[in-house]
């Protein structure tokens, strides 16, 4: 599939198209399946006539054994099977009634409405979940290897470093609004997404989520969990500080670093951005600053006490410094010597707003983009196998 063909093209490069009606692929199925699969998977096109709805749900069948995500998009009753067969499937509800959108996963009026709903809609979603899965269980690891940390330092002793009250608001309180601020982002605005259609393919080759990624994240993770078990217990190492300020000292430090941490993974600032990351964290300060007035917890006067302190402000100042100075001494190398897609239209944009490029800048952009992304998915390395992906482990 990949020797070389006439004009030096290679066969995998080539327009090739198929005509296939329902008699034609009975005998296939039954004869040349292997065969025909490999014509399918070079094949930009197919037209296909005469097909029963069986036969349009074994066609995608035949795509889905091969290792490849499929969408299947139908407007009639016939079309159903053949929706939901397919790994992600959309109904046009128009003429031929509401079966097909009944039955898919997503219903849209119109089939140009598609270009959108895959490029737009179908691209923010998934920079949306991949931020979200990696970065709940960085906030979670984060927690956990503070208390390993401690484990150690006490002798593993089975002490824990957090109270309950802390342990049991850390994901549903202190934690939760800013990861909602994702479902305002958006990394390149919708028309620079629909004036470059290729950058599609970053996604599709599981970029954003991938073995890579996440090992990044879980070191970021560790990472910060020495940055603040360190910080804090020398900080605080020659004071008469009891437990539950150790613990609250300890605790803020995550909470100032994740605010930052989502601040900086934030593409885009709105109003409402703004205010779940920020209001989040002067959230957290209220709710301790309540529950420290309540004589009866043992946290009693903690935080009231530690904010009367200027080594707490300062020890707070000493752990966002060295926890975000790495990461963003990194991230500017990163996009100045090494700038992905994204970067490269993230650039555009602040120039020229929103990707207004005229002329010979559109096409030196779209050309550049190409290089960037040539053979994108046939070349990714294992560590870039996309984690959502059914195919996967199949590849």
């Amino acid at each position: 599939m990949d020797s070389v063909g006439p004009m030096g093209r290679r066969k995998s490069e080539w327009d090739l198209a198929f005509v296939l009606d329902g008699w034609a692929l009975e005998i296939i199925l039954k004869r040349s399946l292997e065969s025909f699969t490999k014509l399918a998977m070079m094949s930009r096109t197919a037209i296909c006539c005469r097909m029963t709805p069986l036969q349009k749900a074994q066609l995608v069948g035949i795509l889905k054994s091969s290792g490849s995500l499929t969408l299947a998009i139908g407007d009639g009753g016939n079309d159903v099977r053949m929706i939901q067969e397919a790994n992600i499937g959309v109904g046009i509800s128009g003429r031929e009634g509401l079966q097909a959108a009944r039955a898919a996963d997503y219903s849209i009026g119109k089939f140009k409405f598609l270009r959108r709903l895959i490029l737009v809609h179908g691209r923010y979603s998934y920079n949306r979940t991949a931020f979200i899965s990696q970065y709940s269980f960085y906030k979670s690891l984060l927690i956990c290897f503070i208390q390993i940390l401690f484990s150690f330092s006490s002798g593993l002793s089975g002490t824990s470093i957090f109270n309950s009250i802390s342990l049991m608001a850390y994901n549903v309180f202190y934690t939760s609004l800013p990861v909602m601020t994702i479902i305002f982002d958006k990394d390149i605005s919708e028309t620079t997404v629909l004036r470059y259609p290729q950058i599609l393919l970053y996604s599709q080759a599981g970029r954003l989520l991938n073995r890579s990624t996440f090992a990044e994240w879980f070191g970021r993770s560790l990472y910060h969990a020495f940055v603040v078990f360190l910080i804090t217990i020398n900080a605080y190492a020659d004071e008469k500080s009891d437990m539950e300020e150790l613990s609250m000292v300890a605790l803020s430090g995550c909470i100032w670093l994740q605010a930052f941490v989502v601040t900086l993974d934030t593409n885009s600032f709105t109003c409402p951005q703004i205010t779940l990351i920020w209001g989040n964290f002067v959230a957290f300060y209220m709710i301790n600053l309540i529950l420290s007035a309540v004589p009866t917890l043992q946290m009693h006067t903690v935080m009231w006490h530690l904010c009367n302190q200027p080594s707490y402000w300062i020890t707070m100042a000493l752990i966002v410094a060295a926890g975000m100075g790495p990461v963003l001494a990194l991230r500017y190398l990163r996009n100045v010597y090494r700038p992905s897609a994204i970067d490269v239209l993230q650039q555009i944009e602040q120039t020229d707003g929103h990707a207004q490029a005229p002329g010979n800048l559109e096409s030196s952009t779209g050309t550049y983009l190409d290089y960037l992304l040539t053979d994108l998915r046939r070349n990714k390395s294992s560590i870039h196998q996309p984690l959502l992906s059914d195919s996967a482990s199949s590849r």
